[in-house]
């Protein structure tokens, strides 16, 4: 039994041996006579033969330098298939799997646009340009669009789809929060243009992000507990943020079916007109107080106490209550601040360039007393009196929740800044180079459907207590590959998710056990 050689009259071959062995050996003819070249090995097992008789192939293939000539039915098939394929053979899946699948378990599959969802998950994966997009699209999903087609659909895309996607989001944080919206949480921030022009949107006003010379425009969001969305607006860039919660608040109660929630909000909306304006429409609310601000008979109140860790007090106001908490570490926070500020205006002054007009260093100008037109000191007095407030925060509201239930309410309100941070950082909603309102409008609605998929994504990376992060989610769907080949006989054409390594194995059989997985 043998296979014929690279080169002439050599051969590999089996031979039995009296003790029931089986050798295998590389042999050669000449003249009629056979000589044993080389013995690679005795076996008794099929299995040991058989691995014998691979090693004889692949020395006869090192002797003659032609390895490629002894290859098995199976190696040719699988060659034969693999010279097939080519680029578009490959292609990228992860960000469909994953986010694809979240997009169409929350309920955007309802959205009856395609080019929507390609700029939703792009947003999620690569939140590039547009043009950048309509790139990614055709080199890694191969998908064909022409950018000018992507801005025609922004041009229509927000006072079309605006609504159906805040009541996608607003039904999904109902069932996810297990329809306990009795507690929402409103805030703004600032997005900033690239542009220098302004226009009837895009103005410049006091910027939360230093951009004071970029028009920009505000964003007000709504959420639940958790941070889970329900609706956004936007608001002209020079706006007083304290004038936009009454409007808003009436424009999302008559959206949606919110009842007569209590409202959560930062100590920038405080105002007597918009406390008025909530109690006058019966809405309970808990604010952030300005509690240097109070009346001189609380301020007296509050300074003249002993504090301790984790204090809480409150005091009676007109149809409201102030409570104030005191924290160790807080007041530590506070401490720093101060003399961090009180040393960056003495390092100014000692330069000389130091005006009381010129200098606004998060309010450390009120430690600056100014003699005449010239001279400016600082008052050391104010400093030392200020240490009363270090580690006091005030909330004031009209709820009937008690005090620790008004300050873990408040405490909420991180998870809405947390949203903004995303946005701007994970989505990186901003800077906008967009000029034109409803294109503005249509990539904060994009933004808007995107971050609510990457809190679903969250949510349940939380609950499955995996060490994944979204962010890290979202890198590893870069190289998340398919692979589609057709079957030599019968021309079947199949794909094949190609071997994930650890990390986004788990990822995967996350979304499938928690979702219908998407077979785009």
């Amino acid at each position: 039994m043998g296979v014929p050689g690279l080169f002439l009259g050599v051969f590999l071959r089996k031979k039995k041996n009296k003790s029931g062995s089986v050798s295998v050996q590389i042999i050669s003819k000449s003249r009629g006579r056979y000589r044993v070249i080389q013995t690679i090995g005795c076996g008794k097992t099929d299995q040991e033969i058989e691995r014998l008789w691979l090693l004889g192939k692949q020395e006869m293939g090192r002797i003659s330098g032609q390895s490629g000539l002894f290859v098995s039915q199976i190696d040719t098939v699988i060659e034969s298939i693999i010279n097939q394929l080519d680029n578009a053979s490959i292609k990228t899946v992860g960000p469909e799997l994953i986010f694809g699948s979240i997009y169409d378990s929350i309920g955007y599959h309802q959205v009856d646009q395609e080019l929507f969802r390609h700029l939703v998950i792009c947003r999620l994966v690569f939140p590039l340009s547009k043009l950048k997009t309509v790139d990614y699209l055709y080199r890694y999903q191969g998908i064909q669009v022409n950018v000018n087609s992507v801005y025609r659909f922004l041009d229509k895309l927000h006072g079309q789809l605006k609504d159906q996607v805040e009541q996608i989001a607003y039904q999904h944080t109902k069932k996810t929060l297990n329809n306990n919206l009795s507690v929402v949480f409103y805030d703004m921030t600032t997005i900033y243009f690239e542009a220098s022009d302004e226009d009837d949107l895009r103005r410049t006003g006091f910027s939360k992000e230093g951009k004071h010379q970029n028009p920009q425009i505000y964003l007000g969001l709504l959420v639940g507990l958790e941070g889970y969305a329900i609706g956004y607006d936007i608001f002209e860039g020079n706006i007083y943020e304290g004038h936009t919660l009454i409007p808003f608040i009436k424009k999302m109660a008559e959206k949606f079916d919110l009842g007569k929630p209590i409202i959560v909000a930062d100590a920038g909306l405080l105002s007597n007109d918009n406390i008025n304006a909530l109690q006058d429409k019966e809405y309970e609310y808990i604010l952030g107080a300005r509690i240097k601000n109070e009346t001189e008979h609380i301020i007296n109140q509050i300074t003249s106490k002993k504090w301790t860790d984790k204090q809480v007090r409150q005091f009676s106001k007109s149809k409201q209550r102030l409570v104030v908490s005191y924290s160790d570490k807080r007041a530590a926070k506070d401490k720093y601040n101060r003399k961090r500020g009180l040393s960056r205006l003495e390092k100014r002054l000692k330069s000389g360039k130091l005006t009381k007009s010129n200098i606004n260093n998060k309010g450390y100008n009120k430690y600056l007393k100014l003699h005449g037109k010239i001279k400016i000191e600082i008052d050391y007095d104010k400093f030392e009196n200020d240490s009363v407030w270090d580690g006091l925060k005030g909330y004031v509201t009209n709820s009937g929740l008690s005090k620790k239930q008004v300050i873990a309410n408040y405490n909420n309100l991180w998870h809405i800044e947390r949203a903004f941070r995303m946005s701007k950082t994970d989505l990186k909603i901003r800077p906008i180079y967009h000029r034109l309102r409803h294109r503005i409008e249509a990539h904060i609605c994009i933004s808007f459907t995107a971050y609510c998929i990457y809190k679903e994504l969250q949510r349940v990376l939380k609950k499955e207590k995996s060490k994944i992060s979204v962010q890290r989610a979202a890198q590893l769907t870069h190289n998340m590959y398919q692979i589609t080949y057709q079957l030599p006989e019968s021309k079947q054409i199949k794909s094949r998710l190609l071997q994930m390594d650890d990390q986004q194995a788990e990822l995967y059989r996350i979304i499938q056990k928690n979702y219908s997985v998407s077979q785009r």
